[in-house]
């Protein structure tokens, strides 16, 4: 166990943070493209040992390029490159000080904007809730950018790998960019799928029990190819 810690704080070649930029970079555009954030709003962030690279505040992903790489130490402390950090390093950091999490994705998603002024808890109306790790919790209100916001997320997050952020947005975290982008495409279809089955006059919709979604995590652990 020593010896992975040793290894994991080892600073990272070159190539590997070259290659992790252009990643993030890619998965950035991305929520541009599927219509996640608008504008600059919304972050990317992915962990390389002691290294976390991170989308610049206020700068248009498609024009974010191999020399913009900016990276910064888990207290926040500029290691690399010139720019200016996202506005919301602090709930970037949070994550990867109290989490394993190789990768975190902040949207402005609008179906999940819209959710997180209605309700605490997104209600189980899906077993995608399960793929975050149960029923999505709303992060109590703070402004951007605050320490006060990245302690509501961590409260939301307990035992989650995703929240919401009232009034706010979306956090997803995971093993890889990949992984948080995906989560993060669940949430939003999930707060889709709520508001279009809550609206119908007259009618709610059925929710899954408890142990419903225990039983979709436990197959989610063998979902997927081997090897």
């Amino acid at each position: 166990m020593a010896e992975e810690y040793a290894a994991e704080r080892r600073e990272p070649r070159p190539g590997t943070l070259a290659t992790a930029w252009d990643d993030l970079v890619r998965t950035a555009r991305r929520t541009a493209a599927d219509g996640l954030v608008v504008g600059t709003s919304g972050n990317v962030s992915v962990r390389v040992g002691d290294t976390v690279l991170v989308t610049p505040s206020g700068v248009p992903y498609d024009r974010l390029g191999p020399k913009d790489l900016l990276g910064v130490d888990l207290a926040g402390h500029r290691t690399l490159g010139t720019l200016t950090p996202t506005s919301e390093l602090p709930l970037h950091l949070a994550v990867y000080r109290s989490t394993g999490a190789r990768a975190v994705v902040h949207t402005h998603a609008v179906h999940a904007t819209a959710v997180s002024t209605l309700v605490d808890e997104i209600p189980p109306v899906h077993y995608a809730a399960a793929m975050l790790g149960g029923p999505v919790r709303t992060a109590g209100y703070a402004r951007y950018g605050t320490p006060e916001l990245a302690a509501n997320m961590l409260a939301a997050l307990r035992d989650r790998t995703g929240c919401l952020l009232r009034n706010h947005g979306t956090v997803t975290h995971g093993s890889s960019l990949d992984e948080a982008y995906d989560r993060t495409a669940q949430l939003e279809w999930l707060c889709r799928v709520w508001l279009a089955a809550s609206s119908v006059p007259g009618r709610a919709p059925s929710l899954l029990s408890p142990d419903q979604l225990d039983e979709v995590a436990e197959a989610l652990r063998g979902y997927g190819q081997r090897g």
